[in-house]
């Protein structure tokens, strides 16, 4: 007798346990992969109030691809100019203002619905310290929307970005 129809039933079986729980087939946790531009870079202020982080009109992108390899940026629109066309050669409030009002990293992503968490693997950033560091997020997922929280600043307060995937 031949074991063929034996290890076909045994593989149907495992992948469907695999597969399914409770005879249900699992949801695909939704795809992060796309481009996504920054709508809102506030902060929660440890009094409950909500302001600016980086100014009232930041701009920014988070692209993701489908093996969770990610790029994230994000600008203070209200940056000024340096007075020279050099950068090198910008003042010490110039190389500040410019420093403070860009968030910069890259590296990979892994989202959690259970948990609700994003979990960034930062390989590099515009804030050196950021470096070879696991950064955990709370995070919602609404359609299109993506917001997130980053854990409490010294000052307490909370940052929060909210991204739209674009089309």
């Amino acid at each position: 007798m031949s074991q063929a129809p034996v290890l076909v039933a045994c593989a149907l079986w495992g992948a469907m346990e695999a597969g399914c729980h409770s005879g249900e087939l699992r949801p695909e946790p939704p795809s992060l992969a796309g481009t996504w531009r920054l709508e809102s870079a506030d902060k929660l202020l440890p009094d409950g109030t909500r302001a600016p982080d980086y100014g009232a009109r930041p701009d920014g992108r988070l692209m993701i691809d489908g093996e969770g390899r990610y790029v994230l940026v994000i600008f203070q629109a209200e940056r000024p100019n340096f007075a020279s066309p050099d950068k090198a050669h910008g003042t010490d409030a110039e190389l500040r203002a410019a420093a403070l009002g860009v968030s910069c990293h890259h590296g990979t992503v892994q989202a959690d619905p259970a948990a609700g968490t994003l979990t960034f693997l930062i390989e590099d950033a515009s804030f050196p310290n950021w470096r070879g560091q696991k950064q955990v997020r709370i995070y919602e997922l609404e359609g299109d929307v993506l917001s997130y929280r980053v854990p409490p600043r010294p000052d307490g307060s909370v940052p929060v970005s909210v991204w739209r995937r674009e089309r």
